[in-house]
């Protein structure tokens, strides 16, 4: 076992799963970089090193149960140990009610919900001996839903649930959960849901007057994952700029 805290950030290649792990890097943390595409693995490992810090490519499909255990492995094989999951992988399409068919259900909640009940599953095994933080995505949209999201804003309400539900049942074990509910930000996966109408009228309904970053989410995150936040669990954190509350 080592002192370097060690954490796997499923969904890393891009997004706001890159910009964690470069900011958890940058703190001296060990980064376990998991993506679906090898190149995406890549191009965030390659950043990550350039700054000087050290990460480990994890390649696999953290939407099935086998997938999440042998990423969770992997780490364990090459660090030695598991101190922080950020269950973050996501497949997104937003669909109106008519439209909305079996298999796009299928695979949103796969990758979405059951990939986080994997991996809080895996991570507390890992964890059993000496505590860890696991940390959610969930999403503002748990919170205040618009047309063309009811399959995505009920899976991430569940995930703001799954989270409670781990914080009471692993705290004893010294294992904290929390969560982190972004409002929309700009990133490669979301730019094909974006114009420029939509975000000037996402930023005059935000009270802090802009869209939020990959690394505002970040830091909320490694928040949840560090030592500032011991005495927390259980939590979402609403990282929206104040559009939620402002707007019910």
């Amino acid at each position: 076992m080592s002192d370097t805290t060690v954490a796997l950030i499923t969904g890393a290649g891009h997004g706001i799963g890159k910009a964690t792990a470069k900011l958890m890097a940058a703190r001296g943390w060990t980064v376990a970089i998991n993506d679906l595409k090898p190149e995406f693995v890549e191009e965030a490992l390659a950043e990550v090193q350039a700054m000087g810090g050290k990460a480990i490519p994890v390649v696999q499909n953290v939407g099935t149960r086998d997938g999440v255990r042998a990423a969770v492995e992997l780490v364990r094989a090459e660090a030695g140990q598991l101190d922080v999951m950020v269950n973050n992988a996501a497949w997104v399409r937003y669909q109106a009610i008519p439209d909305i068919q079996p298999e796009t259900v299928e695979r949103m909640m796969q990758i979405g919900f059951a990939s986080i009940i994997w991996g809080i599953q895996a991570a507390a095994e890992a964890m059993q001996d000496r505590g860890g933080t696991i940390v959610n995505t969930a999403s503002a949209a748990a919170f205040r839903s618009a047309p063309n999201s009811l399959v995505y804003s009920g899976i991430k309400s569940g995930v703001t649930g799954l989270t409670r539900a781990a914080a009471a049942e692993l705290g004893g074990q010294g294992i904290r959960v929390n969560a982190v509910a972004p409002s929309a930000v700009p990133t490669e996966g979301t730019q094909k849901h974006r114009n420029a109408a939509l975000d000037a009228k996402r930023v005059a309904t935000t009270p802090l007057g802009r869209l939020g970053t990959v690394e505002d989410i970040a830091r909320a995150i490694c928040y949840f994952a560090g030592p500032e936040s011991d005495f927390v669990t259980g939590q979402t954190m609403l990282i929206d700029g104040g559009i939620v509350r402002s707007n019910l």
